[in-house]
């Protein structure tokens, strides 16, 4: 077995292959090993992620990917057990890496090579009835719903999109992946094949054009039936404290369920009791979790 750096990107055939070892592995321990960003980066340059490939011969054993924040790794399922992982999270030293399903044995992996885990991520769901009741927005006087097509139509999408990646930025000040977006990041965002306009959803104050907030919505069809996501919400600073944040989350559940939807998910850190306690007065559960482990 032979671990080699390799930039993905200019070699389109070995980008194939990871992408069928992460279908395999999906299959085999019913969550996804890497996340969507850093699936997008086996083919996206302007991501620059880096790579590392456990290869025995022609045959691809596990891969590692990092951007300058994380790592997440990848076995195939008929490698396991044969030091692939660990030979991978070796050259990983001194770097965070994600378990996505913090599942057992990755667990066990972390704890043995003296890692600890320093974030929890939750995967919260609801469903059904639940998710009817929680899905009863309530429009405001101070406040107008409207969709990313029809702001633009209003209000021209250079203020549009300021205003949006302002708010997100105020709200997501201190998260890894989220804050510090600019022009460049979003429009890459919506470069993605799932990407919907109308599924992007803003409360305007109605005396002027200034964004309260936004709730981006995300609907997934590769399962059967297609189901929803709290993708990201976020509230300008000047809007926080107006008791905006229930009816923004409502209004992206309302417009889900009006899809179609039977089941939503959304993504919340562990630590964050406040937002994990509203959501679970909504009707949502955990359904799994994600972990970053980090060297001692």
């Amino acid at each position: 077995m032979k671990i080699e750096p390799l930039d993905l990107p200019t070699h389109p055939e070995l980008a194939d292959a990871a992408r069928d070892l992460l279908a395999d592995a999906a299959r085999a321990d019913g969550v996804e090993a890497f996340s969507e960003q850093f699936v997008l980066g086996l083919s996206d340059a302007r991501l620059w992620h880096r790579h590392l490939l456990a290869r025995d011969g022609d045959q691809l054993l596990g891969l590692a990917a990092c951007d300058d924040a994380s790592c997440e790794l990848v076995v195939a399922p008929s490698a396991r057990r044969r030091g692939v992982a660990r030979a991978l999270l070796t050259e990983l030293r001194g770097r965070d890496v994600w378990a996505h399903g913090n599942l057992p044995a990755a667990r066990a992996l972390a704890e043995k090579e003296g890692r600890k885990m320093a974030r929890r991520l939750l995967v919260m769901a609801v469903e059904g009835e639940a998710l009817r009741e929680a899905a009863s927005f309530e429009p405001r006087e101070d406040v107008e719903a409207l969709n990313l097509v029809e702001s633009v139509a209003r209000y021209g999408r250079d203020l549009v999109e300021e205003q949006w990646l302002a708010a997100n930025n105020e709200a997501f000040s201190w998260h890894p992946e989220q804050g510090g977006w600019d022009r460049d990041r979003l429009s890459r965002a919506q470069e993605a094949d799932w990407f919907a306009e109308e599924d992007v959803l803003f409360l305007w104050s109605v005396e002027e054009p200034v964004l309260a907030g936004f709730h981006w919505t995300k609907w997934h069809t590769e399962e059967s039936p297609a189901f929803g996501e709290v993708y990201v919400v976020g509230l300008a600073s000047d809007f926080r404290g107006r008791r905006l944040g229930d009816p923004l989350l409502r209004l992206g559940l309302a417009h889900m369920a009006g899809k179609g939807a039977e089941r939503v998910i959304l993504y919340v850190e562990a630590d964050n009791g406040p937002a994990v306690r509203v959501y679970e007065k909504l009707g949502f559960h955990i359904a799994e979790e994600h972990a970053v482990w980090s060297p001692a």
